[in-house]
């Protein structure tokens, strides 16, 4: 497997026979709470802008080598959206006075990800649809991301005032 296929898949979480965009946003969550345990937020968020930047050009170098857009075992954008979430939805919790609020916010930033990331409402779905290349295929990810992060924001918010 050459760098090309090694980096888009995420190390091969890309290439799992069912459901790669979950198996990938999956193991991107696992690596960056792990990140998380032993380097600040700002480490996290630097590597998520080089993997954003990197990722849109091996995409199109992907994209160019096997003549498939959006191909299904590319998962680097889905790595990239869900650290947005996950750095939104821990940097609330670390404000809110409940118990387990880091833990929530992990497991509900995974699962608001993969909401807007499948869904695709608005802007998120535009940009799926109608830009080409590698920047349609990170960009729908990363402002899926924002949007999961948010609402991941309001859940938390949320359960800081009922708890």
């Amino acid at each position: 497997m050459n760098f090309n296929k090694l980096f888009v898949t995420f190390f091969g979480a890309g290439l799992a026979p069912q459901a790669p965009g979950t198996v990938g946003s999956l193991a991107a969550l696992v690596v960056g709470v792990i990140i998380l345990q032993f380097f600040p937020m700002q480490t996290l968020f630097l590597l998520t802008l080089v993997i954003t930047i990197i990722g849109i050009f091996e995409i199109n170098k992907y994209e160019k080598a096997t003549g498939i857009h959006d191909d299904k075992r590319i998962v680097i954008d889905e790595v990239s959206g869900m650290w947005i979430a996950l750095m939104l939805a821990v940097a609330t919790a670390s404000s809110m006075s409940y118990a387990y609020a880091n833990e929530i916010a992990i497991v509900v930033s995974f699962a608001a990800f993969r909401l807007f990331d499948i869904w695709k409402p608005s802007t998120i779905g535009t940009i799926d649809r109608k830009v080409k290349g590698g920047l349609g295929v990170m960009g729908d990810d990363v402002l899926a991301g924002v949007a999961g992060g948010f609402l991941t924001i309001v859940i938390l918010m949320g359960l800081d005032k009922v708890l």
